[in-house]
Formats: C-alpha cells, sequence, structure tokens
C-alpha cells in the first residue's frame, strides 16, 4: 500500500513539476516576446510611481499582455526599484522586458513635450512640439520672439515635469548674437561673463535641463568647436594657403555666410582659396558688413559705395588677405569646407536666383552671370 501511495506522490510530484516549468516556460515566453501594441504610445511615469502603477498604465494603453508578469519579470531582473520619471516612446510590438529596460535605463524623456530656443542669424525664437508617437514626428503647438512677452500657454508648459530642453544655434551666428540670445533664455540661469572670441562657439543642437547655467552652456560650445578645428586641421589638405586653425576659423566664417546651400560650401571655398594663391582681394561683402556691425545683429540695408571703399580691417575690397577675425561662428561643414576645398579654377561667383550661386573663372562670364541676376532682381521688383 505504501508503495502504491509513494508511486502516486511520486508521480504527482512529477507533473507539478513538468507543469511548473512549461509555466515558468509560457511565463518567460510572455515576458520576452512581442507585445500586443499595435501603434507607438508616449508612456509618461510621474515622480514616485511605482511599477505597479505603470502597469495598469500598459494594460490600459493596449502594450501589455499582463500586468502580473510585467511586474513579476521587473522583479526577477531586479529593476522594480530602477524606475525612472519622465515620457517614453513605446514602439509598436515592444516586448515586455523591452519595455521594462526602456523605463529603467535613465536619460532623457523619448517623447512628450519639447521646448526649444533657437537662436538664428536674423533672430531668436521659442519653440514648443509635442511628438506624436503614431509618426514618430514631433507638431508645433506654439512659438514666440522671447523679446516679447511669453503666451500664458507658455507658463503652463514650464510647470510640466517631464519637459525636454534644447537650445539651437543656426551656423553663421556671432558671439555677440548668440550671448545675447541666451539671456532671454527663461528656463535657463546665471550670467555669461563677456562675449566669447568670434567663431569659436560650435553651432549645433544641445540638450539643457531646466536651471542649466548658462555659462556652463557656452563653455560646451567653446569646447567643442576646438575639438571640431583640431581634428579637422590635422586632415587638411596642406597646399591651402592657411597658416594657422585661428586662419582656418576666418575663412570657414566666410563660407559660411556666403551661401546656405550644403553642396556649394566646398566650391565657394575654392574661389577664395584661388584668390588667395593669386594674391587678388577676397571682395566679400559679409566682411564688410561685419566691420559696420561688428557682429552686433544684421545691417538691414544694402551696402552703400562709400562702405566698399571704407579702410577698415574687415573690408576685403581694400584690404589684402583674410579679415583679423571670423565674421560668424561656423559650422563644422563649412570649417570642413575651408579646409579641404573642391579644385577648381574658379575666381568669381553672384546669386543664381535658385538660392545657390553661378561661379565663373573668368570676369567675363562673371558680368554675364551678374547680367543675368540683375535681370532676375528687376522681374522679382516687378
Amino acid at each position: 500500500m505504501w508503495r502504491a501511495l509513494a508511486s502516486n506522490a511520486l508521480t504527482v510530484f512529477v507533473v507539478l513539476l513538468i507543469g511548473a516549468a512549461l509555466g515558468l516556460s509560457w511565463t518567460q515566453e510572455q515576458y520576452r516576446g512581442a507585445g500586443p501594441l499595435a501603434e507607438a504610445i508616449c508612456l509618461r511615469v510621474a515622480p514616485g510611481s511605482l511599477m505597479n502603477r505603470v502597469s495598469q498604465d500598459l494594460e490600459e494603453q493596449g502594450a501589455i499582455y499582463s500586468g502580473a508578469i510585467f511586474r513579476l519579470g521587473s522583479d526577477y531582473s531586479e529593476k522594480s526599484g530602477q524606475l525612472k520619471a519622465g515620457s517614453f516612446l513605446i514602439q509598436p510590438g515592444t516586448s515586455m522586458e523591452g519595455i521594462v529596460d526602456v523605463v529603467t535605463r535613465g536619460g532623457r524623456s523619448t517623447c512628450g513635450t519639447e521646448v526649444n530656443f533657437r537662436v538664428g542669424v536674423l533672430r531668436a525664437s521659442v519653440i514648443v512640439r509635442e511628438l506624436d508617437p503614431a509618426t514618430d514626428r514631433y507638431q508645433e503647438i506654439l512659438s514666440f520672439n522671447p523679446e516679447e512677452p511669453a503666451p500664458d500657454a507658455f507658463a503652463a508648459v514650464l510647470d510640466e515635469p517631464d519637459v525636454r530642453y534644447r537650445v539651437t544655434i543656426a551656423e553663421g551666428t556671432t558671439s555677440w548674437q548668440i550671448v545675447n540670445a541666451l539671456q532671454q533664455v527663461s528656463f535657463m540661469s546665471g550670467t555669461i561673463d563677456g562675449v566669447p572670441p568670434e567663431g569659436a562657439l560650435a553651432p549645433d543642437s544641445y540638450e539643457v535641463r531646466k536651471g542649466s547655467e548658462r555659462a556652463v552652456l557656452v563653455q560646451t560650445m567653446l569646447d567643442k568647436q576646438a575639438l571640431i578645428l583640431s581634428d579637422l586641421w590635422a586632415s587638411r589638405d596642406r597646399s591651402v594657403p592657411l597658416a594657422s586653425p585661428a586662419e582656418a576659423l576666418v575663412l570657414a566664417s566666410i563660407v559660411e555666410k556666403e551661401t546656405a546651400v550644403a553642396d556649394e560650401r566646398k566650391q565657394v571655398a575654392s574661389v577664395f582659396v584661388n584668390r588667395l594663391n593669386q594674391g587678388m582681394r577676397l571682395q566679400t561683402d559679409p566682411t564688410v558688413i561685419y566691420g559696420i556691425t561688428k557682429g552686433q545683429g544684421s545691417l538691414g540695408r544694402g551696402l552703400r559705395q562709400s562702405e566698399l571703399r571704407a579702410a577698415t580691417p574687415y573690408n576685403t575690397y581694400v584690404i589684402n588677405g583674410l579679415p583679423p577675425t571670423p565674421i560668424a561662428n561656423p559650422g563644422k561643414a563649412a570649417i570642413e569646407a575651408a579646409l579641404n576645398p573642391d579644385t577648381t579654377e574658379f575666381l568669381f561667383f553672384v546669386a543664381d536666383g535658385t538660392g545657390g550661386h553661378a561661379f565663373a573663372t573668368t570676369l567675363a562670364e562673371h558680368n554675364a552671370n551678374v547680367a543675368k541676376w540683375r535681370e532676375i532682381e528687376r522681374a522679382r521688383d516687378n
């Protein structure tokens, strides 16, 4: 009898053991397999939230099969205590294991609201955007000039706990423009001690935190531009007539101000390099304008003949070679163009009416291109 009981007990134990193994395997498959989410969502994890609250939100949005398995998996992987606050983009089909990784990995929010303070050549602007998870694209919901009173709705945005903040500096802005604009950034703190040297700040998009110090951001820009210049100087075309990285910044800034067309930068640079090699004056309007404005805003009008004839350190119609300093902060592409220009025989260029330029090797060709441009201007005026 006892043998039969022992045999039956052993059978039950084996069955239970097999069932447990199968259950564990099924649970692991559910936890690690593709999830049910059909369209991307933006999951908001409020400060102080626990995995129980997160699992409920995920179940309600159809992102997971089981809140219990989600919590069990996060506990087993010892990640329950690593939950981060923020807004996180959850892609379609993401597994429960993948979602746990997203909400515990750390870093900045990957969706939700973004406030972007943009410093352009002509003006600064504040742009508030929301990420549409379905299209993975930002949609603008608010924008304004920071020199004017902010809309009432902007105050509510700043009160949101997981907003992403960004400062974007356009290529070709001057150091004075950047410092002047940063003083207006309401979500940053501190002061900037003086205006950095022209050309020494790297135009780029910088993610910051609410309350970040302005001076720290400026130092980041300085460090980045120095690194870019050092790397590109080391790989330069050594036949280019530039004696130092400082001269490279000067030429790059001129290239940056002369064209906004990416594919033209190396051609424009070749014109100035050819002129330097032949002892010709650069004769470029942006340097003359900088000599007048000192980089403190735009000229807002055309150059006068008297200004083109005036002897200033920045008037490249009068001086030989490069002006004494950069005339703006060039981006990486413009620096690369100055140090590795195209090989051409071009000595002239003029606007062609498409946003780009017509290049020429002889004065006769250039005069013909100028005549075409004048016709385009007259047609536009009419």
